[in-house]
């Protein structure tokens, strides 16, 4: 599921602990996994890259040797 505008992890982090209870970074860090934050970070830079550029476009790669079925890729 696809988010509206998802907030930058920076600006999240900074109105939600930071702002408000005087955290400090390092405080915050220790808080989430790292894969929460990557998470976090490549749906805001999947949203950007979506405002500006038509995926209805873009054309799937043809590799020798590889096939598609459906959504999967296997090798044949």
């Amino acid at each position: 599921m696809s988010m509206y505008n998802p907030p930058h992890p920076g600006e999240f982090i900074k109105e939600v602990y930071l702002d408000p209870f005087h955290f400090s970074y390092r405080n915050v860090a220790a808080g989430r996994s790292p894969e929460s934050w990557l998470a976090m970070q490549d749906n805001y830079n999947l949203w950007q890259a979506r405002q500006t550029v038509n995926l209805e476009e873009v054309e799937p790669l043809t590799i020798p040797g590889i096939k598609r079925i459906g959504e999967q890729v296997v090798a044949h």
